[in-house]
């Protein structure tokens, strides 16, 4: 039996390599895409390989771009033949004061964080709606629902604008295609350890468990998400920050 077939964008690092390394260890063959960097995406599909019976895929795709995102997909389908499932974890940030905020600062997160989530979920979907089953999990964010921060307004506008792409998706490809989204808190991912101390330890503070989550705290919903397990969760938005208060 053909093992289930995972694309996880932007996971190359981070988070989306966390999830990654999840989805092999349970036994996915994974499709790692990265915009950049190369050389990490090519580690990880080595290390994934030697230390799982999986197949692991690198391609480079801008997932904003719609011709590359097209290409991508049927990379995946000449090689698997199949998706079983999608996670949209590519994202960007851009973070500046709002009278600094400029045009293409906007438009290029709503573009990363937005546009390229629908049209990778647009691509994949014509594919899992015709084996009649699949399952789509979006990251998005707290700051998308009410943990808002200024200068983050055009992240935190896209994360918003990605619950509700979720919600629309879920109900455009019931009953065959699942779609959920993940609205992380602060995680303690490589660009986070970078933040100040003492920011840090202030936002700790408003968290109940007084602490960032791991990359894999987040990749073990995202696997449940997948799973038979959840098979009954379907247009939900799993908060996963810790509790913050």
């Amino acid at each position: 039996m053909d093992k289930e077939v995972v694309l996880v964008t932007g996971s190359s690092r981070g988070l989306g390599k966390s999830i990654i390394e999840k989805f092999a260890s349970k036994g996915y063959n994974v499709v790692i895409n990265y915009n950049q960097s190369k050389d990490k995406a090519l580690e990880l599909e080595k290390q994934v390989k030697s230390n799982y019976e999986v197949d692991a895929l690198v391609i480079k795709a801008n997932i904003s771009n719609e011709d590359e995102v097209k290409l991508m997909v049927d990379k995946i389908i000449k090689r698997f033949g199949h998706i079983d499932c999608l996670v949209n974890n590519a994202g960007i940030a851009i973070d500046t004061l709002v009278e600094d905020k400029t045009y293409d600062n906007f438009i290029k997160t709503l573009s990363v964080n937005l546009v390229g989530a629908f049209l990778v979920s647009r691509e994949v979907a014509k594919y899992m709606m015709m084996q009649k089953k699949g399952c789509i999990i979006n990251i998005s964010s707290t700051n998308g629902i009410d943990t808002n921060y200024p200068y983050s307004l055009d992240y935190d506008a896209s994360k918003a604008g990605l619950i509700s792409l979720s919600n629309n998706l879920a109900l455009e490809y019931a009953p065959f295609i699942r779609v959920n989204t993940i609205a992380p808190g602060w995680i303690n991912t490589d660009m986070n350890k970078e933040l100040d101390e003492d920011y840090i330890k202030e936002e700790c503070s408003h968290i109940l468990l007084n602490r960032f989550a791991e990359p894999l705290e987040i990749a073990n919903v995202a696997v449940f998400l997948a799973s038979k397990e959840a098979s009954y969760i379907n247009k939900s938005v799993i908060r996963v920050d810790g509790g913050f208060k």
